[in-house]
């Protein structure tokens, strides 16, 4: 046999390329069970393929920590999902066509994720993350950027919906996030946030321009649960809300182009 040779048909190399080859697979079982944590069983329009798994099994459960305190546990018995929108047709995967206001809804372009309705904390101090200037005072507009308070906030229509009154900022990112307006009348008296993303900045109208939305749909913005933080899940809805605007705050945006 020739040196390094077990058997004179096996040899170490070959050992190795197997071990190798049974390492990998039981590494790619591994991660597809553990990928089945969230989401799984799968629900199907098909009424006999309810609770689809599939192969690999789902896992048994683990318990997680949660940064605000208490315990989350995956997988889980989920409830049922609910939406106000019904499938355009009898087949399965149809579109669905929202049978309300999809941008209060969460339906299609304004969908939005359930994550935590805790706000996002820092790493270093566990801060809220994500807060208005009133509360980071330690921190300030760049001195070359606009001074945005003051400034009104017009709707795609040419509306002008409110006025900016503070700034949110990123604490770790040092970024600005949101511009907090107040509504003027008619709509409600209450402030919502507009994501930076959003505004189109006028600097010689002192202007910010929302093509998203209408002057009106500013007075159905999701609001914020504490007036000084803002969660993950009210993140989530207020982007969704004029995302959706995109394609819903008038029936011509959800038209074909041709």
């Amino acid at each position: 046999m020739q040196t390094g040779a077990i058997t004179s048909y096996i040899d170490v190399a070959q050992v190795t390329l197997y071990a190798f080859w049974a390492f990998f697979a039981g590494l790619i079982l591994y991660l597809r069970r553990e990928d089945k944590r969230e989401g799984y069983p799968l629900v199907s329009d098909i009424p006999y393929e309810q609770g689809i798994i599939g192969f690999p099994g789902i896992p048994a459960p683990k318990t997680f920590l949660l940064p605000h305190g208490g315990e989350a546990h995956a997988p889980r018995v989920e409830a049922p999902e609910s939406y106000a929108a019904v499938p355009s047709a009898n087949w399965p995967g149809a579109p669905l066509v929202p049978t309300g206001n999809p941008m209060i809804d969460g339906v299609g372009a304004a969908a939005y994720a359930l994550r935590s309705d805790e706000p996002d904390l820092t790493w270093e101090d566990a801060k809220p993350k994500i807060v208005p200037l009133r509360v980071a005072s330690e921190y300030s507009l760049a001195t070359e950027d606009p001074e945005l308070i003051g400034w009104s906030v017009v709707g795609a229509d040419g509306v002008v919906a409110g006025t900016i009154v503070d700034a949110w900022i990123d604490r770790s990112e040092a970024m600005l996030r949101y511009v907090e307006v107040a509504l003027i009348a008619p709509l409600p008296a209450r402030t919502v946030l507009l994501p930076i993303g959003f505004a189109d900045l006028k600097r010689k109208y002192k202007e910010v321009r929302v093509f998203a939305i209408l002057g009106a749909q500013f007075g159905d913005v999701p609001g914020l649960r504490h007036p000084d933080t803002v969660s993950l899940r009210e993140e989530d809805r207020i982007s969704a809300y004029y995302a959706g605007g995109l394609l819903y705050a008038t029936p011509e945006r959800a038209e074909p182009l041709l």
